[in-house]
C-alpha cells in the first residue's frame, strides 16, 4: 500500500520543539510525583467506597466519584508516562483554580465563606503543587506553540 499523501520524515521541516529529554530528570520525578499523590490521595479515599459500595450513591455523587476513580487510573498510567499524560493534570489544574476563582473567591470577598466548603478550599487548594510540577516550556511549546493536528 503506497499512501502518496504520507510525506517522508525528511520532507517535512524541522520544528523547534523540544524532545521528551529536554525535559530535566527532576522535572519528571516532580511530576511522577505529583501523580503518585492523586494515585495514593484517592486510592485512601475514592477507591474504598466503590470496592465496598454499601449504599447506592445520590446522582452527583456517583458522578464525582466515578470521575475520581477515572482520574486516579489516569493518573497511575502517568507514572510510566509523565508527559504524555500532562493533560490529565493540566484538566485538575483548570478545575481546581476554575473552583476557587468562582466559588469560594466570592463569598470570601463578601465576607462570608460556607462552612460547607472550608475542607474543600483547603483540599483544592494543593493546586499548587500541580502548578509546581506542570514543565510549562513543554507545555507551551507542544500544546500552544506546535501546529495542530489536522483536520481532515
Amino acid at each position: 500500500m503506497n499512501d502518496s499523501s504520507v510525506l517522508p520524515a525528511s520532507a517535512i521541516p524541522a520544528l523547534d520543539i523540544p524532545a521528551a529529554n529536554e525535559v530535566s530528570l527532576l522535572r519528571l520525578y516532580l511530576l511522577r510525583a505529583m501523580y503518585l499523590l492523586v494515585v495514593v490521595g484517592l486510592g485512601a479515599v475514592v477507591w474504598p467506597g466503590i470496592l465496598q459500595q454499601h449504599k447506592q450513591w445520590e446522582l452527583m455523587q456517583g458522578i464525582v466519584t466515578c470521575m475520581l476513580a477515572a482520574f486516579s487510573l489516569l493518573a497511575a498510567l502517568g507514572l510510566r508516562y509523565p508527559l504524555k499524560m500532562l493533560p490529565v493534570l493540566l484538566w485538575e489544574l483548570l478545575w481546581k483554580t476554575l473552583w476557587l476563582a468562582l466559588v469560594p473567591l466570592p463569598q470570601w470577598r463578601a465576607g462570608h465563606v460556607d462552612e460547607a466548603i472550608v475542607g474543600n478550599i483547603f483540599a483544592c487548594s494543593m493546586v499548587v503543587l500541580v502548578y509546581i510540577s506542570i514543565p510549562w516550556r513543554y507545555v507551551f511549546v507542544h500544546y500552544l506553540k506546535n501546529p495542530g493536528e489536522r483536520w481532515r
